[in-house]
């Protein structure tokens, strides 16, 4: 600060009192800069956090444009516990741009009878992933689609393998995890709709537990060209029982796909039943829903007070 050119030996009662007549300006000059000094810690503050945060939108973006998903950070599957002793469990996976709440309605359905009360459900949900057949839309995913054409050769013809195999980790993760828990292979299974459907019948049919069923509802089998070779590592479920479903007017995932991908799993000489819905297109209805549970109560009788 400055000194205004007053010392001990030049101050005299002229010069004192401009001294103190300069106290009030000295005062305000002092305010201010503190007030500036606020304004610019404020200021460097609000840019730091703004990177900050502009930085972490960065990395979201970068890490969900990153079709590898090797680091994908999940929520927790939504979970339905047995209503009595958990004996068997049931992985149902949804379809592209759904979560697991999108099927919590069918999980309630399929328990109202009360002939599923020892099995606990798991609904996982997918990552966000940017999709290719839509622009590159971020959505929970879990893998690329890079033709929704409704074509069936379109579908075919280029596939997202890492994606799919990625995928089929983390399912196979899950399924480890209720045998960890001591649930066996045999009182497990795996099923899903659509993308989930195919991700469901792709990791069951390679999974390297015997399963006690797998459900593909409105999907398709995908790798289904490299299929014979992922079988070579492991063909377990050779006699697992398999339900298909389909939509006959099903525009999205075609009724013919469904029927390709049963027509080589019968010719493999997989256990898989293919049932076709009139009228149904892209979705499910009651009728299918009475078929999944009448399935899955087959597949996972209840044991009662007997040791799983």
């Amino acid at each position: 600060m400055e000194s205004f050119g007053l010392t001990k030996d030049t101050l005299t009662p002229l010069s004192l009192n401009r001294f103190l007549s300069l106290i009030p300006l000295v005062s305000v000059l002092s305010t201010q800069r503190m007030l500036l000094r606020e304004s610019l810690s404020r200021s460097v503050f609000a840019i730091t956090l703004f990177v900050i945060v502009l930085s972490s939108f960065i990395q979201v973006v970068k890490f969900d444009s990153d079709s590898a998903m090797s680091s994908v950070r999940r929520l927790p599957p939504l979970l339905f516990p047995a209503s009595s002793r958990h004996t068997a469990t049931v992985i149902f996976v949804h379809g592209l741009g759904d979560t697991g709440h999108g099927w919590a309605s069918a999980v309630e359905n399929w328990r109202r009878r009360s002939r599923l009360n020892e099995v606990k459900f798991i609904l996982p949900h997918a990552p966000q992933l940017p999709i290719t057949c839509n622009g590159g839309f971020v959505m929970p995913a879990w893998f690329d689609i890079y033709s929704l054409t409704g074509r069936v050769e379109d579908i075919r013809a280029r596939q997202d393998e890492k994606g799919i195999l990625l995928s089929r980790a983390y399912l196979n993760g899950l399924i480890q995890a209720e045998i960890d828990a001591g649930i066996p292979a045999e009182r497990i299974v795996l099923g899903g709709f659509s993308q989930g459907g195919a991700m469901s019948l792709f990791s069951g049919l390679t999974s390297p537990h015997k399963l006690g069923g797998i459900v593909g509802l409105s999907s398709w089998l995908p790798l289904d060209a490299k299929f014979p070779e992922f079988l070579q590592e492991h063909d377990l479920n050779k006699q697992t029982p398999i339900l298909m479903c389909h939509g006959v007017v099903d525009t999205v995932v075609p009724t013919q796909l469904g029927k390709i991908s049963w027509e080589m799993l019968k010719a493999l000489g997989f256990d898989v039943t293919f049932k076709l819905y009139p009228g149904m297109a892209h979705s499910a209805c009651l009728e299918e829903l009475d078929e999944v549970e009448a399935f899955l109560g087959s597949r996972l009788p209840a044991q009662g007070d007997k040791e799983a």
